[in-house]
């Protein structure tokens, strides 16, 4: 391991290609089709509509979107999106809506959905601290829509099966998308900040079922209002154009590389390589139940809490960046986010069997891979 080389787990602003921010460093500079930079170009130039539009088709090529959903560009992170939604879908209907409660951004949506009308907690894990998903519930066949995360970036939990739902499906994506395949038919709306995944921060990708935006009939504040971002190709307003810019890049690479199908399998064997060694170190283990498990935010604690300042403290000599786990859990948190390499991951366990074989008598503790 070398100490000069940052290997990178944050959570989000993600870690990016290399090839990514080589590119996006030299259009601040000075991006080609004009001559000036990406950060002051017009957003209604004809170059920059061209980013739009590659951006979005290859958001339906990596996706395989279905011609009849729109793919919109906005912004104010996912957060935004747990207003907007039951603004359009909730709003002024005589229904509730029906949500889990799987971790702090599900319960954050639940809050804000709670504004608008009314909510139906149908499955939630919060009392035992969210160390897997909710199951065992039934979503009514009245409600205006079920609304779930897909994957808790804070917990390190996932839901890989796809849901049976009677009435139209909302999921958050923002940590997971692009990170392995989905079929996007099984969903009315998916909605994804940018900065897990995707690219910087500042880019809300939302695809969403053109029938469902168009059973929205209220009012909507225009800034709100989904009906308007498609009508105006996510142009109403001045749109993020360097995050933009700077995921159609990174869109780009993933599609260099093989797409979602090549990238998922990597991204199974970077999780593989970590839990099998929180599982049999006797120092460490694993936070989330093992069904339950993410494989793009693996959380983890060692056996004596008191133990982790000083496991922090050696790992950053070897360059581990980010592992520390969100402030209201404690414990570690590793991302494996696309751009992540192997190797890094790599790095991390070798890091985390030489701190072992510091600690434990020399010969009773034996790495594997």
């Amino acid at each position: 391991m070398s100490a000069t080389f940052k290997h990178n787990f944050g959570a989000g602003p993600c870690i990016l290609p290399q090839p990514v921010l080589q590119r996006a460093a030299e259009a601040v500079k000075s991006w080609d089709p004009v001559g000036l930079s990406i950060l002051e170009i017009s957003h209604r130039s004809p170059e920059f509509e061209s980013v739009v539009k590659e951006t979005e088709m290859l958001v339906r090529e990596l996706l395989n979107v279905p011609d009849h959903y729109s793919v919109l560009f906005l912004q104010g992170g996912a957060s935004m999106q747990f207003c907007m939604v039951p603004m359009n879908f909730l709003q002024g209907r005589k229904k509730s809506a029906a949500y889990l409660d799987a971790g702090y951004f599900g319960a954050k949506a639940i809050k804000e959905a709670q504004l608008f009308g009314k909510v139906n907690v149908i499955g939630s894990t919060k009392d035992s601290g969210y160390p897997r998903l909710p199951e065992g519930y039934a979503i009514p066949e009245d409600a205006a829509y079920f609304h779930y995360t897909s994957n808790n970036t804070i917990e390190g939990t996932q839901m890989w099966a796809n849901v049976k739902s009677p009435v139209p499906v909302i999921c958050d994506m923002s940590s997971d998308i692009f990170s392995r395949e989905i079929d996007v038919s099984k969903f009315d709306l998916i909605y994804a900040g940018a900065q897990k995944n995707t690219g910087p921060a500042g880019l809300t990708i939302v695809i969403a079922k053109n029938s469902f935006i168009d059973s929205v009939k209220h009012p909507v504040s225009s800034m709100l209002d989904y009906r308007i971002y498609r009508d105006n190709g996510s142009m109403y307003n001045t749109p993020p154009v360097f995050a933009i810019y700077a995921a159609m890049l990174n869109l780009q690479w993933l599609k260099v590389k093989g797409g979602v199908k090549v990238i998922a399998k990597e991204n199974l064997a970077k999780a593989q390589l970590l839990y099998d060694e929180i599982d049999r170190n006797p120092l460490f283990k694993g936070k989330a139940e093992k069904e339950h498990r993410s494989l793009m935010n693996v959380t983890f604690q060692m056996e004596n809490p008191a133990d982790e300042a000083d496991f922090l403290k050696y790992a950053a000599q070897f360059g581990m960046v980010g592992i520390k786990g969100y402030r209201t859990v404690g414990g570690f948190r590793a991302s494996l986010y696309n751009a992540l390499p192997f190797e890094s991951v790599k790095a991390l366990v070798d890091c985390m069997q030489a701190y072992t074989e510091s600690i434990i008598p020399h010969g009773s503790f034996h790495p594997t891979y």
